[in-house]
């Protein structure tokens, strides 16, 4: 949401999947928040409350706050530790039965106790639901959930997949109160009932406040007395402006990377500061290999030759990225630079009309390259631009560039109508597999008719099947080396989280992290 540098990020832990076990002080939530209580705004929307559908990163911020999962990822930390649970192992050596035992007393925040049955509930009922726009699609491997007893819950997988603890404790692993949820559709009313430390008190179009939930147990104490957020639809210039003005007291996602600049460039004079923090966000340009003109293995070559990250990075994004040469980004386990090695930083012209003449394209090639205007990032038509502008500064391309609303971009992307599109990408999970699977895999979310037998025969499910992940680097390392070569998608930048906060607002530091955890908790206002 799916999701998307170098920063460090705390490396994973070999043999993390196969014994997890709550720590000391790991039950000291707090029923009651303290402080005052805070406004954010942000320019994306929630589309979402119920768990089983919301697969983007306005919902998935508040699964983590209104929801537990059997696991979640402390700050900082890319190994999802216990949360719901007591304890999560796997209990057999080729990871394919993973059990967890609940800490006792659990409650929603309407009281209703917390089981095993409501565990098994929530997976069964996501999977049945199956929604288009929901996290189903990161569970092909699993095939059915037990509940010895109103403690335990088993998960059987169907292959491998030393991945799955890290999955339940992203926001697919959200659990809701059997007796709140229909089994067989989706909640329609905009309201929701978990255990996470927060309950919803409110939501409409524009805006959701958030309270401090009475019955939550578990280890995020709340640091304020709620959370209200506030949504302003993509207006990037009211959503600045509520900030200095004081209406809000944080911005989160959506300022432009030139607000970003400007604002820390009066930042002591406006009583606000720009808040940086580690991101495993990124982008991509497809290619539609079915496609007559990016079909062409000469003119993906060709365009890897030519675009200048650097300049993107300066004058599109005002050093708010970085540059990205491989699929799996800086900081997550297994990155490498193929793209790097394989094409360079310094755009080549000879390279590009070498790799075109080698496929027999003589003349100027033809491309429009399609956007949509805010769903991956309010610069995203203008970083077209500037991409077809150094594609026929080349003098080796005439490319164009077609921007058209989200819901169209999809229709006509499954329809194979483009040959060139963008694609951005938020983490599930802070692991190479969540960078890879997704877009290499069997069904995979790109829909550009791109399949390597190597990867999904052989690569993917030994990657899958480690359960000690410093060992999947290798493997990781030559998946990135075939698409580096075949060209399927061109990464082109990472991305650093950015929250603009007015003085006296504390905790930030602690929400922008590679896990994409947003922790209300951690937020605080004098």
């Amino acid at each position: 949401m799916n999701k998307r540098n170098q920063w460090p990020v705390l490396p994973i832990v070999a043999g993390l999947a196969f014994g997890l076990l709550t720590g000391c002080g790991t039950e000291t939530g707090d029923s009651g928040g303290t402080g005052s209580s805070v406004v954010m705004g942000m320019s994306d929307d929630i589309l979402a409350t119920d768990p089983a559908s919301g697969y983007d990163p306005g919902s998935w911020l508040l699964f983590n706050n209104v929801f537990q999962s059997l696991l979640s990822f402390p700050k900082g930390a890319t190994e999802p530790q216990p949360d719901l649970a007591e304890q999560c192992t796997f209990t057999d050596t080729r990871a394919e039965v993973y059990r967890c035992t609940l800490k006792d007393g659990l409650k929603f925040s309407n009281g209703d106790a917390l089981t095993a049955k409501d565990v098994k509930f929530s997976f069964d009922r996501m999977l049945k639901i199956n929604d288009p726009d929901g996290p189903a699609i990161m569970f092909p491997s699993l095939a059915r959930v037990e509940t010895p007893n109103e403690k335990t819950v088993v998960f059987r997988l169907k292959v491998p997949d030393a991945t799955f603890p890290s999955k339940i404790a992203s926001g697919a692993g959200s659990i809701v109160d059997h007796r709140q949820y229909d089994a067989n559709g989706l909640r329609k009313d905009h309201k929701a009932v978990g255990s996470g430390p927060y309950e919803l008190d409110t939501f409409d179009r524009d805006e959701a406040v958030f309270s401090p939930n009475p019955n939550y147990r578990g280890s995020a104490p709340t640091k304020n007395a709620g959370v209200t957020v506030r949504f302003f639809h993509g207006d990037q210039a009211a959503l600045k402006q509520a900030l200095l003005d004081g209406e809000v007291d944080i911005a989160y996602r959506g300022l432009s990377a030139r607000d970003i600049a400007d604002i820390d460039r009066q930042a002591g004079s406006k009583g606000v500061e720009v808040i940086e923090g580690s991101s495993a966000e990124v982008q991509h340009l497809v290619f539609n290999m079915h496609d007559p003109v990016t079909g062409k293995l000469g003119v993906r070559k060709a365009m890897a030759y030519l675009i200048d990250r650097d300049a993107l990075i300066r004058n599109v994004y005002q050093g708010t990225a970085t540059p990205l040469y491989s699929i799996i980004p800086a900081g997550i386990g297994g990155h490498n630079t193929a793209f790097f090695d394989t094409y360079g930083a310094r755009p080549s012209k000879a390279r590009a009309a070498a790799a075109l003449h080698a496929d027999g394209i003589t003349g100027k090639v033809r491309l429009t390259l399609w956007s949509t205007p805010s769903r991956y990032g309010p610069a995203t038509d203008q970083e077209l631009k500037a991409i077809a502008a150094q594609l026929n500064a080349s003098g080796l391309f005439t490319a164009d560039v077609r921007s058209v609303p989200f819901g169209q971009y999809e229709k006509d992307i499954a329809k194979g109508k483009y040959g060139v599109y963008v694609k951005g990408w938020v983490p599930d999970y802070p692991d190479a597999d969540n960078f890879t699977a997704p877009f290499f895999g069997k069904g995979n979310v790109l829909d550009n008719n791109y399949s390597n037998a190597t990867i999904t025969g052989s690569l993917i499910p030994s990657t899958a099947a480690q359960s000690d992940r410093s060992a999947t680097d290798q493997d990781f390392g030559r998946l990135q080396d075939i698409v580096a070569d075949e060209l399927p998608v061109l990464p082109v930048w990472q991305a650093k989280q950015y929250a603009v906060v007015r003085d006296g607002v504390y905790g930030l530091e602690y929400c922008l992290d590679s896990s994409t955890v947003f922790r209300f908790w951690e937020l605080s206002k004098s």
